[in-house]
């Protein structure tokens, strides 16, 4: 099967300039668009939205999802502010020409299904008639850390659908096997990041999360690299001895880190 690659391109580089740089070198053809230019998507303009735009299209790249903090907050904290930037994202995404955003189901949610499927129940009369869609990601300590609360979530909220995560599910002791098994009808696509049982990220097939499996099984499209692989500055300058110490996983730089990450994944597939 052919695959269509995005990325977190703001692990490579900061500014968006060096997004497209890293994007190009690497023949990855989508943005999962997260920093721009030292700015949290969330909190860009829609003029510099618009910028965006015009430097992605130049370059024949375009924007897969918003990989957006939505959902990543308290339960306690203040939802409707919360929600009211939801709204400028929804904007933000028409201007990039997303067509996903990604967001994830609140911390301090534990036993608290009503209040998280009420809140994202929100988001989606919000999203409403934009032909979004929403995609949940498991990740640590929010309420879908499992595959069994993110089934519950999908099975209360079926238009949502699941970003599939294998190195988070790793740092929660959640099987990915057994995961896969219950979210498969929800997933709609894979964020790329294999883990150690320690849960240190390493590269695609490299770690525990049975990435060959899963990708065997995956009926998707597209994959998502997020590399977040250890970087060390000055590690090339490190005598042998003292490399021989750190994680085999460990680069120089943020660009060599995501040149190791997508040819990982292109290994596999």
């Amino acid at each position: 099967m052919k695959y269509r690659l995005a990325a977190f391109a703001d692990e490579a580089s900061s500014s968006v300039r060096g997004q497209i740089k890293a994007m190009k070198e690497n023949g990855i053809e989508m943005l999962e668009i997260r920093g721009v230019d030292g700015t949290n998507i969330a909190d860009i303009t829609k003029e510099k939205a618009a910028e965006v735009r015009s430097m992605l299209d130049d370059a024949g790249i375009t924007v897969w999802s918003l990989g957006s903090p939505y959902g990543k907050i308290d339960l306690r904290d203040d939802f409707e502010k919360h929600l009211d930037s939801f709204r400028h994202g929804l904007e933000l995404a028409d201007i990039l020409g997303a067509g996903h955003i990604r967001l994830f189901s609140f911390y301090g949610a534990k036993n608290e299904t009503d209040e998280v499927t009420e809140r994202l129940g929100r988001f989606i009369d919000a999203a409403s008639g934009t032909g979004l869609l929403l995609c949940h990601e498991n990740e640590k300590g929010i309420y879908g850390e499992t595959a069994r609360e993110c089934l519950t979530l999908h099975k209360s909220l079926p238009s949502i659908k699941a970003v599939f995560d294998p190195a988070n599910f790793i740092q929660c002791g959640q099987e990915t096997k057994e995961a896969w098994d219950m979210l498969e009808p929800y997933i709609e696509y894979m964020h790329i990041k294999d883990a150690l049982p320690d849960g240190t990220v390493v590269p695609a097939g490299k770690g525990v999360g049975d990435l060959p499996f899963l990708l065997g099984r995956y009926q998707g499209e597209v994959l998502t690299i997020e590399p977040h692989l250890g970087v060390f500055e000055g590690f090339d300058k490190l005598e042998s001895s003292e490399k021989s110490k750190m994680c085999e996983y460990t680069y120089p730089t943020p660009e060599a880190a995501f040149k190791a990450a997508a040819d990982a994944l292109k290994a596999l597939i």
